[in-house]
C-alpha cells in the first residue's frame, strides 16, 4: 500500500466513497458523513496500519491520563439542578433569588451552592458568578448556568 498516494486521493473522494473507505479500514460503518472528519480519521488509521500504532509507553501514559477523565461515548441525559426552596423570580429567569440552594451531582459528589445577594457561596467561599464556582469545581472555565443546568427548563 502506497500511503502517500492514497492519502492524496482521499481529498478528491466524495463523502459516499469516504464512508466506504472508512468501512474498509476500520471494519465498521462511519456514523458521520462529514468529509473533513472522514478524511482525517481514514488518514490516521491508514498511517497507523502502515507505520504501526502507539508505542507501549504511549499507551500506558494514555491510560494514566484517562483514569482521571470523565470519559463517555455518549453523555448522560442532563438533569436540571434541584432548587431547594424555590421562590418567585425577578430579573434573569435563570438565576435563583437569594436564599436558594442549588444542588447538583458531579463525579459522585453532591454539590451545594447557596445563592446570596452579592454572589454565590460554595464551600465557605463567596464567588461573584456561577461560572467562577464552576471553574473552582472543574478546574476549567465553563458557563455556570450550563454547568449547573439552569437553562430554560429551570426557569419554568
Amino acid at each position: 500500500m502506497n500511503v502517500g498516494k492514497e492519502l492524496a486521493a482521499l481529498g478528491r473522494m466524495s463523502p459516499k466513497d469516504l464512508r466506504a473507505k472508512y468501512a474498509e479500514v476500520f471494519g465498521e460503518e462511519a456514523r458521520s458523513g462529514n468529509k473533513a472528519w472522514l478524511v482525517k480519521r481514514i488518514a490516521w488509521r491508514m498511517q497507523a496500519i502502515e507505520e504501526g500504532d502507539l508505542s507501549e509507553r504511549a499507551r500506558r501514559r494514555a491510560e494514566v491520563l484517562a483514569r482521571d477523565a470523565d470519559l463517555r461515548v455518549t453523555p448522560p441525559k442532563a438533569k436540571p439542578a434541584v432548587l431547594i426552596a424555590p421562590l418567585p423570580r425577578s430579573g434573569d429567569a435563570r438565576l435563583p433569588i437569594p436564599g436558594t440552594t442549588i444542588q447538583r451531582d458531579y463525579r459522585g459528589q453532591t454539590l451545594h451552592v447557596s445563592v446570596l445577594a452579592t454572589g454565590f457561596e460554595y464551600e465557605g467561599e463567596v464567588y461573584k458568578s456561577l461560572s467562577a464556582v464552576a471553574k473552582r469545581i472543574t478546574g476549567t472555565h465553563c458557563n455556570g448556568f450550563h454547568f449547573f443546568r439552569l437553562g430554560k427548563e429551570a426557569a419554568r
